[in-house]
């Protein structure tokens, strides 16, 4: 006889609290082996596929494609052929679960479910049982089971005293401030987990009988009618919710300032164009700035640096790990370029490339998005000369390149055409004075109108 094992959608780390279905990998009947990718998920912050720590036949599967699931929530369930021995453990981590066997028996009864031997087992969401134990009235005890090998539903009374199954806190807090009772709702998540819609048609609804099993018991505040505003919604979630939220928070938090310069980015050019003549690999224009924003900050240290608004304090730091803006089709997202500060123009070019590569397959890691100490922004690629961009909290500046064009320029005291750039930078006004992000760009300008100003840290 196969033991049933519910496996949960794991932590993934990095603080991630949900993840949305793209594709499932397996479907129910398929047989997986220990490790196996059975789903890919979108975070906040990548794509990723999540293995199964167990091997055996899968009987069910939990939510669509494109259902949003936050961390613990059931993924699929597993039969395993021996119930009496312990599986083997996954030896591919990640966080929350793998290389111990998980116990079954640990597992907490679900209210309103009994299985064999006390063990829970999972109803199925379409099933009368869990309908009928949200709705039934208090009075009402439920019958008593005809085996003991099938679920039954427990009392209303019983269940009013467990958790709620909600999807996110934000659905919580709907109900809340619109006084729906999310114990009288019948969920149309998996196994009755209640979504945002769900809260949504009973406000719509407004209609629903009271202590009956007719209808969702809602409790609606008068004042609170849904609004019937015209246009398309879309959900701030995935990528795009994640940048609002990092966006939000350094708006709040960070008093920044912008200051900015022409520069006449001429001989950068050349000096380019000479490199790239002379063999090898081809070096480019974003990593001969980044060389340069890593020696500016070898002598502004202030700008690689975070705050600790708790102790008060400036942290310092001593290496620079430099992300860049990279815009995909999944939104904008920041990749990080580690230990940039050692790296020369030829390693800066490959990592760049393959980041972006990743960027735009959406196979970067969460590893690969976070824990950058300074951000360059080359917003000069949408065609635009200027910005004063958002500060990637917890960072305290950010360098912007406009647009390289030819533009009318004073050199050597005639008017010439050269090709002319904006840069920009945006800090911390909490860790430096105007007078230290002066000098951070006008070094940076210098050493793009005379690239040998470089030599001299090289």
């Amino acid at each position: 006889m196969a033991q049933v094992l519910e496996f949960k959608l794991p932590d993934l780390g990095e603080g991630l609290t949900e993840a949305e279905i793209v594709r499932w990998l397996v479907k129910v009947g398929d047989v997986v082996a220990v490790d196996q990718p059975v789903v890919e998920v979108e975070t906040a912050k990548a794509m990723v596929e999540v293995p199964c720590p167990y091997g055996g036949v899968v009987t069910a599967r939990f939510g669509e494609e494109g259902t949003e699931l936050p961390v613990g929530a059931p993924l699929l369930t597993v039969a395993v052929g021996a119930p009496a021995a312990e599986p083997e453990g996954s030896g591919n981590v990640l966080v929350g679960y793998g290389t111990q066997a998980p116990a079954a028996r640990r597992r907490r009864v679900r209210a309103g479910t009994a299985g064999v031997n006390g063990q829970a087992q999972r109803p199925k969401a379409a099933s009368a049982a869990p309908r009928a134990r949200v709705t039934a009235p208090a009075t009402a005890p439920a019958p008593a089971p005809a085996s003991t090998s099938a679920p039954v539903s427990a009392p209303a009374s019983a269940t009013a005293e467990g958790p709620v199954p909600v999807i996110s806190p934000l659905v919580r807090k709907l109900a809340r401030d619109n006084g729906v009772d999310l114990r009288q709702l019948s969920g149309s998540g998996p196994d009755g987990l209640i979504l945002r819609a769900d809260v949504e048609n009973a406000l719509r609804a407004g209609t629903a009988k009271t202590g009956t099993a007719e209808a969702p018991v809602v409790q609606a505040a008068p004042a609170a009618a849904p609004r019937a505003e015209a246009g398309v919604r879309v959900p701030l979630k995935g990528v795009r919710g994640a940048v609002a939220d990092k966006l939000s928070r350094s708006r709040r938090e960070i008093p920044d300032a912008t200051c900015w310069v022409d520069a006449d980015a001429t001989e950068l050019m050349r000096a380019r164009t000479a490199m790239n003549a002379a063999g090898g690999p081809k070096i480019s224009l974003l990593a001969l700035l980044a060389r340069i924003c890593t020696a500016a900050l070898a002598r502004f240290p202030e700008l690689n640096s975070s705050v600790d608004t708790e102790a008060r304090e400036i942290v310092r730091l001593d290496h620079v790990h430099l992300g860049f803006a990279a815009q995909t089709e999944r939104g904008l997202v920041v990749p990080v370029v580690r230990d940039a500060h050692a790296r020369d123009a030829e390693s800066l070019t490959a990592e760049f490339a393959r980041l972006t590569e990743a960027a735009r397959a959406g196979t970067l890691t969460p590893g690969e998005l976070t824990g950058g100490t300074f951000t360059l922004n080359n917003y000069g690629v949408f065609g635009v000369d200027g910005s004063t961009p958002i500060i990637n909290h917890p960072e305290a500046a950010m360098l912007g390149v406009g647009r390289i064009v030819p533009k009318p320029w004073v050199h050597e005291g005639e008017l010439a055409v050269r090709q002319v750039v904006q840069l920009s930078l945006t800090f911390d006004h909490r860790v430096c004075d105007g007078g230290t992000a002066g000098g951070f760009l006008r070094y940076v300008a210098d050493c793009v109108e005379q690239p040998a100003v470089l030599l001299r840290t090289l």
